[in-house]
């Protein structure tokens, strides 16, 4: 019965690689998990001010737009693997060190918010690294099926897992959930350390960052398809932002949820990705991944759409659920179809451009979002998102063919030769 469990949820035909890197992935996305709940908790224990709370999401977001562009060139310079257990042992020793700081009762806002800065700072180097390991390891008519496995570790450990054990932990003690996240970076590097990557296909022309940077932009701005995907999640994101950066506001103003309630909405969410982690191989079979794309991106508008129209919390919830699905199916299609158009040489690169789009809106939306409420209500940033998703679609709508024209055509640059299959399953 386990094997058949491990096999339904890992495809022998995947190869001993890609378990090695789901394993890898899930430890570090349920250390990640700890991290969630436990870091604001630690801030929140030390200060009543909001300001040091504030600072502490910052530390969160910022580094992707300080160092994406830095990751993206170290990742296609250098050994992938090595860059990554590298960074994940880098992590476990700076998490070592705040346990000790915090166990010795020697804590203090500067030394946390620094400590997070660095932890935020180095997962956007493994992340995005990470990121160029699975179109090496499984061919390409594989990879959705592996982006899948990759969403579903980091639904079920990190957001749904991962979060109220850290909490639990750091009720045990303030130093536990930290040590414990340690001890689970370790374990991812040694996963990834077992990794036998294929040798690159032929010794990289020395270049200069700043080159290697414009490269991947170049190549971005230049492929239709990737070109529509990072606009796409660039504006998305803004619209995203402007709705869900109030969304606990929303919740308890709008909804009447307390902080129970709240929490009750974000699980809703993770529920719905598992749904479309369990629906994902019979969509996939039945459904395009151009025509995925597009269904997607009505369903975001009117998820905006119904969430500014509603009051109740019982009319909400299945809202959460269906978007929470959605944005599973979403983005593991999104990463499928850039991995399979990108060259194996810029995976990292691009994917840094996409990174950096991503944080850019959300950053841009979440700003957006904040003055709208402030001035107009919490409903306003839901009918903002709703108006200009609307628009976009409209817009994007006959671009978005290029993302089908993408999946149809096969970049022989993104495929291992060593690992092309015959097979024409994307899901199972």
């Amino acid at each position: 019965m386990f094997a058949r469990v491990v096999e339904v949820v890992l495809p022998r035909r995947l190869g001993t690689g890609f378990r090695w890197f789901i394993a890898s992935s899930w430890a570090s996305n349920l250390g990640d998990g700890l991290a969630l709940a436990a870091g604001p908790l630690l801030v929140a224990s030390l200060t009543d001010d909001a300001f040091p709370v504030a600072l502490a999401a910052l530390a969160a977001w910022l580094p992707p737009l300080l160092f994406g562009l830095s990751a993206g060139v170290l990742s296609d310079r250098v050994d992938r693997r090595l860059v990554v257990v590298t960074v994940d042992l880098v992590r476990a020793v700076v998490l070592v060190a705040l346990a000790a700081v915090v166990l010795t009762g020697h804590a203090t806002i500067p030394l946390v918010l620094a400590a997070l800065f660095l932890l935020a700072t180095a997962e956007v180097f493994a992340d995005n690294t990470a990121g160029t390991l699975l179109p090496v390891l499984v061919a390409r008519d594989d990879l959705a099926v592996g982006n899948a496995r990759v969403q579903t570790g980091f639904i079920t450990v990190n957001q749904l897992a991962g979060p109220p054990l850290g909490a639990a932990l750091f009720t045990v003690g303030a130093a536990t959930p930290f040590a414990a996240q340690a001890g689970l970076c370790a374990l991812a590097a040694v996963f990834v350390g077992r990794l036998r990557l294929p040798a690159p296909d032929a010794p990289r022309t020395p270049t200069t960052p700043w080159h290697d940077v414009l490269e991947g932009i170049r190549w971005t701005a230049h492929h239709a398809a990737v070109r529509v995907l990072v606009v796409t999640i660039f504006v998305f994101n803004i619209t995203f932002g402007a709705a869900f950066s109030i969304l606990v506001l929303y919740a308890t103003q709008r909804l009447g949820l307390g902080a129970v309630g709240y929490g009750l909405v974000t699980t809703t969410s993770a529920v719905g990705g598992i749904v479309g982690v369990l629906a994902y191989g019979w969509i996939t079979r039945h459904v395009s991944l151009g025509n995925l794309m597009r269904i997607g991106l009505v369903v975001e508008t009117l998820t905006h759409l119904a969430l500014a129209l509603i009051t109740s919390p019982y009319a909400a919830l299945p809202v959460f659920l269906v978007f929470g699905a959605h944005a599973f199916v979403w983005g593991t299609t999104s990463i499928t179809v850039r991995q399979r158009a990108v060259p194996h040489a810029l995976q990292g690169r691009v994917g840094a451009v996409n990174t950096v789009g991503t944080y850019a809106g959300l950053a841009l939306g979440s700003g957006i979002g904040g003055v709208l409420a402030q001035h107009h209500g919490v409903t306003a940033p839901f009918w903002f998102a709703f108006a200009g998703s609307t628009v976009f679609v409209v817009l994007v709508w006959h671009a978005l063919r290029h993302v089908a024209h993408a999946d149809e055509a096969p970049s022989v640059a993104a495929i291992p030769r060593k690992q092309q299959s015959p097979s024409s399953e994307t899901a199972s």
